[in-house]
């Protein structure tokens, strides 16, 4: 099955999920070599291909297959955090759009995916957000009407490079293999009425390092769509992040890290070196 074909699959399902006020979450696990879509019950027992899989024994495959939009200075503390440097050249003030970034289909990962960080690196920034999976296009939407396209919701987690020039575009430094796991699940919009009221954790080694609350946010879920997609358009499967923060957690090499988000699901990968 097709990356086109799955992420098709995928989104009737959680059509489907939405109008039914079902709460049956979305995934795309590896089965027989392949990528297949697959639901995951209340219980987190797997179906796929007509097969019953305990969850402990799934291949996780990222959740979605769509591109990824990331957006920062989201949140007031990272605009506390810059401070006077949004009133300096190149800014001259603060944004006054949404400041958006893409994370392309080589850093996508799945739930439980071992990240190589690029030669050389031995820390990342951990920064976990709620992934908007976006149910049919959008273009020039309001936010009164955002909500009705989105598809439901999944936890990422942007990992990047540590780095301190804001200037210059961090590609290598956010675009590396891995850099974006997503998942375990999509989990439909109508299981989450208000995803303004969600709570976003990170736990490094299983140590709550941050916890944030999505009421804060520049620009909610509803008004992010809008803003955005007045602009340009978002198609159905591709996902808008809902904001990162400037400030996040540092992991190592070894380290086990998980993005949690009470109500969707929590999200775990290890960090690895690598290549010498």
């Amino acid at each position: 099955m097709t990356r086109y074909h799955i992420a098709h699959t995928l989104v009737n399902m959680l059509t489907n999920t939405a109008m039914a006020g079902d709460c049956t979450r979305s995934a795309r696990i590896v089965l027989g070599g392949a990528m297949v879509a697959a639901e995951v019950d209340a219980a987190g027992e797997v179906v796929a291909a007509g097969r019953h899989i305990p969850a402990a024994e799934v291949l996780w495959a990222p959740a979605t297959t769509g591109l990824v939009y990331g957006c920062v200075l989201n949140d007031p503390d990272s605009l506390a955090a810059l401070g006077s440097a949004l009133e300096a050249p190149p800014y001259r003030q603060p944004p006054q759009a949404p400041v958006l970034y893409i994370k392309p289909w080589n850093t996508h990962a799945g739930h439980a995916a071992t990240i190589n960080l690029p030669a050389g690196a031995t820390t990342v920034d951990v920064r976990g957000t709620l992934g908007i999976v976006m149910a049919d296009t959008a273009t020039r939407v309001s936010a009164a009407a955002a909500l009705a396209h989105v598809a439901g919701y999944t936890v990422v987690c942007d990992l990047s490079l540590p780095q301190a020039n804001l200037h210059r575009p961090a590609i290598r430094e956010q675009c590396f293999d891995g850099a974006c796991p997503i998942g375990p699940w999509v989990v439909g919009r109508a299981a989450v009425p208000d995803p303004g009221g969600l709570i976003v954790r990170v736990f490094v080694n299983d140590e709550l390092r941050q916890e944030r609350a999505l009421a804060g946010l520049v620009r909610p879920v509803d008004r992010l769509i809008a803003d955005v997609t007045g602009f340009m358009s978002l198609a159905a499967g591709e996902v808008l992040l809902a904001g990162v923060p400037l400030r996040a957690p540092r992991a190592a090499v070894g380290d086990r890290v998980a993005v949690e988000i009470p109500g969707i699901g929590r999200l775990e990968c290890r960090i690895a070196s690598g290549p010498a």
